[in-house]
């Protein structure tokens, strides 16, 4: 039997799929991995090219796999539902798609590993129905436990069974099962979560302190300016940085996270934050890094300004979120600003600013 990595044009990407070939017969199995296209060949940035480049090593690794296995009996060629594998090893291809973003990977690998102690054997598609996506249900929201012992938080079971979910979801798309088995299944809810982030004061305190790591300093102030994540903001580069005439300076980019096409406009005090323009295919943040050692910089340089919140550089996208509502920013607008999809994720900064109102009104006390 042949296995080959092959290529399809699908809407504005390419979808990578293996082709198995016997005697004449045909079958494929699609990877729910994908290519950048260039349709005008040679107009890929560099980030773009490595990510292909990526892609398609692990696509490859997958078909190397998959025709050890075939070779060594473990599928049969004329067995469709083994022929398109098995779920929990197609979350891990999926997982293996984000591994550039450590904390999004870090999720899917912790669902992967609670739904193998869930069913520590494998199951097939064909063997996936709503009893066993109800029962992943229930054992991430009475059984799984953290490293440390603990029952798992609202918010990680939460997160766990949304990605359990999106590989479904994605199976469908790729037409590896034709139902979703979770449709008729609720979701998790999603705990409160306090995020911490700066008063406006509080910021404009620590523009008055050094930090130790300069470029550090300067991509914090400006995720407060614009609300960019930290990972859009360190593989931001001059070329997505715009103007107009009409509009100013804006930002053109994709979200790493979500991978949506936005466009931020960006304040005066942002663009001037950022200095001289340099090479379009340069970062705009160079030496900027990810490390215990920068968040101890980042904590240490905030606690200069006396404040004692711990402050991580997420905060400053909550700092814009927030100081926009405060300053009278609809919530719509807000989210449309943030990226989100679901008008809901926004929703949570609403009710920090709620809470602030009712703090402020409660600090009026009078002596009758």
């Amino acid at each position: 039997m042949k296995v080959t990595l092959r290529q399809r044009l699908k809407a504005n990407k390419i979808s990578l799929y293996l082709d198995y070939y016997k005697s004449g017969k045909r079958e494929y199995e699609y990877l729910g991995l994908y290519l950048i296209p260039d349709p005008e060949k040679g107009k890929l940035t560099q980030p773009q090219k490595d990510e292909n480049k990526k892609i398609l090593n692990l696509a490859e690794s997958i078909r190397s796999k998959r025709h050890l296995e075939i070779r060594n009996g473990f599928y049969d060629f004329n067995d469709q539902e083994k022929l398109k594998g098995f779920f929990r090893l197609y979350m891990q291809t999926i997982a293996d798609t984000r591994m550039d973003s450590k904390g999004n990977y870090g999720n899917w690998d912790s669902a992967i590993k609670h739904l193998q102690k869930y069913n520590p054997r494998d199951v097939s598609f064909a063997q996936l129905d709503r009893k066993y996506v109800e029962g992943f249900r229930e054992y991430l929201n009475s059984t799984a436990k953290t490293p440390a012992g603990k029952l798992l938080s609202d918010n990680s079971a939460c997160s766990y069974f949304n990605k359990f979910k999106a590989a479904l979801k994605q199976a469908v798309k790729e037409g590896i099962i034709r139902n979703n088995p979770a449709d008729q299944v609720d979701s998790i809810p999603q705990g409160d979560s306090e995020r911490a982030f700066l008063t406006f004061e509080e910021l404009q305190n620590i523009l008055k302190h050094e930090c130790e790591i300069p470029i550090l300093k300067t991509a914090f102030i400006f995720s407060c300016l614009t609300g960019l994540r930290w990972s859009d903001i360190n593989k931001l580069v001059w070329s997505e940085i715009q103007h107009s005439n009409d509009y100013g300076y804006y930002i053109r980019f994709r979200q790493k996270k979500t991978k949506g096409a936005e466009t931020l406009p960006m304040s005066n005090q942002a663009s001037e934050l950022l200095g001289e323009i340099g090479e379009p295919e340069d970062r705009v943040f160079k030496g900027l890094k990810y490390s215990a050692w920068h968040n101890l910089k980042l904590q240490q340089w905030v606690m200069k300004a006396g404040i004692s919140k711990t402050i991580t550089f997420h905060c400053a996208r909550h700092t814009y979120a927030t100081l926009q509502l405060t300053f009278g920013t609809d919530l719509f607008t807000v989210s449309k600003l943030l990226g989100h999809k679901d008008i809901r994720t926004t929703q949570v900064y609403a009710k920090i600013i709620d809470e602030k109102k009712m703090e402020a009104a409660n600090k009026i006390i009078l002596n009758f």
